[in-house]
């Protein structure tokens, strides 16, 4: 081959990779952001940390970020009005069983999504219901009790029962506004109901007549919350002695920002908290794509690394280290049932008898 031929090949070649690269680069630039919708704060850094940012850095996609407080009326509403504007969004599972079933999200392929390290098929490595055709479940959390230390005394709340007792441990207590799951639960056990009867006695309407007359004895008391930052704030500024927070939520304020508070992790409610895709996503592909890499095995374990939330894969667990920001060992912190009587909650329950329940809550707080 004559010199010549040769330079004209390399530069051929030198050539068709800038020009390789010039169009990569223009498609990660062009390409349309996956709106993911979450719960804001600590929670959602840990998702940005632990999903959003090694998910843009390998695909070129960009999320952009909305918060919410929870249920489905906004999805419900963008999908009846042919104006759907969310890909991704982070829900409880009741309400995404109730989306589900009301035909609003995007149906999911479980076998299509990443086997754990060790071969086993993703439907096997999800705990059990974590993986549907509907959601796919990102994290394990706990609604917990909390109060500051720095403000009780010798005697410490210890049990859920300590949270209705005004005489022992006086002062505000701090609740979920706009959905009482976890609040029922949890004033039926105060109550003398053990856990694994929860759900039939909060079936019948006198056990739901049961735990309004258990919130009837501290409502007086009530200083209300609606978004998860919400609680830890009120624990902070003095205006609650007690609150129902996430565990997670509370970790980040006990390691991050050194506040004084501590978890009576008796009565514990947990609940697996899932990805959907809403139906008629505006970026489905791109959607779906995020959704198999944010639910891999090493992802899970990466959030957990930044929130006191378990993974939904037992393939991730083993991955679990210290806290990316402090060091703290987080296998520990993490909501487990030996921590004290744990309620899980029943999706089902909550997705048949979710609008009748919260019509009375409703008429409740109205009183």
């Amino acid at each position: 081959m004559s010199r010549s031929l040769l330079y004209a090949g390399l530069s051929a070649a030198a050539i068709l990779g800038v020009m390789t690269l010039i169009i990569e680069t223009a498609k990660a630039d062009d390409a349309k952001p996956v709106t993911i919708v979450s719960w804001g704060g600590a929670y959602t850094k840990s998702q940005v940390e632990g999903y959003h940012k090694p998910f843009t850095a390998k695909t070129g996609i960009p999320i952009t970020n909305v918060d919410y407080n929870g249920g489905i009326a906004e999805v419900k509403a963008q999908v009846e009005s042919g104006n759907v504007v969310w890909d991704v969004v982070d829900m409880e599972v009741g309400d995404a069983l109730r989306a589900c079933d009301e035909g609003l999200l995007e149906p999911l392929d479980p076998a299509s999504f990443p086997a754990a390290p060790d071969g086993t098929p993703a439907t096997d490595d999800f705990y059990p219901e974590a993986l549907t055709e509907c959601w796919a479940t990102s994290i394990i959390f706990s609604t917990v009790i909390a109060y500051d230390d720095s403000k009780v005394g010798a005697s410490k709340p210890n049990t859920v029962g300590d949270f209705f007792d005004l005489e022992k441990f006086p002062g505000k207590r701090g609740l979920r506004k706009q959905n009482p799951k976890a609040t029922l639960e949890m004033a039926l056990l105060a109550d003398g109901v053990v856990p694994e009867d929860i759900y039939e006695v909060l079936a019948t309407p006198e056990g739901l007549d049961r735990a309004f007359a258990k919130l009837d004895t501290i409502k007086s008391n009530v200083v209300w919350w609606e978004a998860g930052s919400q609680p830890v704030q009120l624990l902070a500024d003095g205006e609650v002695a007690m609150t129902l927070v996430y565990n997670g939520r509370l970790f980040d304020a006990v390691t991050a920002e050194k506040k004084p508070f501590k978890i009576v992790w008796d009565g514990q409610v947990s609940e697996y908290d899932t990805y959907v895709m809403v139906k008629g996503a505006p970026n489905k592909d791109a959607a779906m794509e995020f959704l198999k890499f944010a639910t891999d095995t090493p992802q899970l374990a990466a959030q957990a690394s930044w929130i006191a939330y378990a993974p939904a894969r037992k393939s991730s667990l083993p991955l679990v280290g210290k806290n990316a920001s402090n060091g703290e060992d987080m296998l520990p912190n993490l909501p487990t049932p030996d921590k004290g009587r744990m309620i899980t909650v029943d999706p089902r329950f909550w997705a048949d008898h979710q609008d009748e329940i919260n019509q009375r809550w409703a008429a409740w707080l109205a009183r």
